[in-house]
């Protein structure tokens, strides 16, 4: 897998490609679906969800540039994956997923993985997570119609935000937001396809099922 992230998508932060393969991704995903873990695609989850595939997880980790030591700002943790995957990259990751579910069972496998730098909490991610803010990276596993206002104020001055956005809610450009002392700069990154995000600065109308 992580000489595909290399060889074939270049992926070349050396960093994060050391702690993906590091981290036992059969582990958060679905025990039947345990054989196809390390397979170029996205893995489903319950209630819709899924695990992102390889690629997109070593893109958007490799986009927010982290060099270690950062509090970073997770919105829709699924399994844990990805949380995993930044957790051994940075001080402090702060992960919301909004079905109570998932952030369960996420919370159990990155503790049972000993990974202790991790809040994790069942939550509407779009209105992020202020007592903590600001955050020097934020990470959005979900597309919304448009980059929530709330999260933006959350990034500290030269954070980066990365966050698949369209006015699809299968099909997005995903998108880094790098943030100035003059505002607010956004760079298109390629096409992507992630489940909707739900809340009251995203897609509306599935209501939110956690508990904050």
């Amino acid at each position: 897998m992580v000489e595909r992230l290399r060889d074939h998508y270049h992926i070349a932060d050396e960093r994060v490609l050391a702690r993906m393969n590091s981290v036992p991704r059969h582990f958060f995903v679905p025990e039947a679906l345990s054989a196809q873990a390390y397979k170029d695609n996205a893995l489903p989850l319950a209630a819709g969800q899924t695990v992102s595939q390889p690629f997109i997880v070593a893109r958007m980790t490799e986009l927010l540039e982290l060099k270690g030591g950062e509090r970073v700002l997770e919105i829709g943790a699924g399994s844990g994956y990805q949380t995993a995957v930044l957790a051994g990259l940075v001080g402090k990751v702060y992960a919301i997923e909004r079905l109570d579910p998932l952030a369960r069972n996420a919370i159990e496998k990155l503790r049972t993985l000993g990974i202790g730098n991790v809040s994790l909490k069942s939550a509407d991610g779009t209105a992020g997570w202020p007592v903590y803010a600001p955050f020097d990276a934020i990470l959005v596993a979900a597309g919304g119609p448009e980059v929530p206002q709330p999260l933006l104020e959350q990034l500290e001055p030269g954070g980066r935000l990365v966050i698949p956005v369209g006015t699809e809610m299968k099909n997005q450009e995903l998108i880094r937001v790098k943030r100035t002392e003059r505002g607010f700069e956004h760079e298109k990154c390629g096409p992507c396809a992630f489940v909707p995000l739900i809340g009251e600065h995203g897609w509306k109308g599935t209501g939110f099922t956690g508990n904050a």
